[in-house]
């Protein structure tokens, strides 16, 4: 009996799976064509939390809505699993999805309730999509800069302290091991702070003054 029971909950688990990759399919090919450009976490995890209203709405036909819910949380761990990803990084994202599910007022976050209200042939993944379009945080355009800054900080700021060190081993021969470590150290960090606050005008000038208003939360 309780192997019967195990067996089919192993099936109802992978039909909901199934379920998921074939409604996410459609959707993947619906907002091609829209040439979004966000952030890549932000993407991965809209859909994610997509992925649970879709597996929510899956388990509802079987379990009440908030074990269906509890339900579509541990499936989408196992459909992460499946698809190679390691067991305990499954497990961190599907907790921190967890913790951003619901808003501060009790409401359930937006792609969630848009997967969970989701229908056959509709671009549902398209309309949560289209809610962040003009929120500067989460566009891949600044995610681009942040990644071309951090990477100019720390290969630049290594770069000025081997000179910074080099110089003064070449013109300042006698100098103490001491000092010429601390000449290295404060060119790197005069390197890194001048390039922070030169990013963070870029920041301001260039993208602060386009943000629009925070879009409310969907009830």
């Amino acid at each position: 009996m309780n192997d019967s029971i195990v067996n089919q909950e192993a099936v109802t688990l992978d039909d909901c799976i199934q379920h998921a990759k074939v409604v996410l399919d459609e959707q993947i090919a619906h907002i091609k064509s829209k040439k979004y450009d966000f952030a890549p976490q932000f993407k991965e995890m809209t859909i994610q939390l997509y992925l649970v209203g879709v597996m929510w709405q899956f388990y509802e036909k079987h379990d009440s809505t908030e074990i269906a819910r509890e339900k579509a949380f541990s499936t989408l761990c196992s459909m992460m699993m499946k698809d190679g990803i390691k067991p305990k990084r499954a497990q961190k994202q599907v907790d921190f999805l967890k913790r951003i599910s619901k808003l501060e007022d009790g409401d359930h976050a937006l792609a969630i309730a848009i997967g969970h209200e989701s229908s056959p042939g509709d671009e549902s993944l398209a309309e949560v999509f289209d809610h962040y379009v003009d929120e500067i945080g989460v566009s891949g355009s600044v995610w681009r800069h942040y990644d071309l800054g951090k990477k100019i900080i720390l290969f630049g700021g290594l770069l000025t302290g081997f000179a910074g060190v080099w110089f003064v081993t070449i013109f300042l021969p006698e100098s103490s091991d001491i000092f010429i470590l601390a000449f290295g150290l404060l060119t790197a960090f005069l390197f890194v702070a001048s390039v922070s606050v030169i990013g963070l005008l870029i920041y301001r000038i260039k993208f602060k003054k386009r943000k629009h208003p925070d879009i409310p939360p969907a009830a």
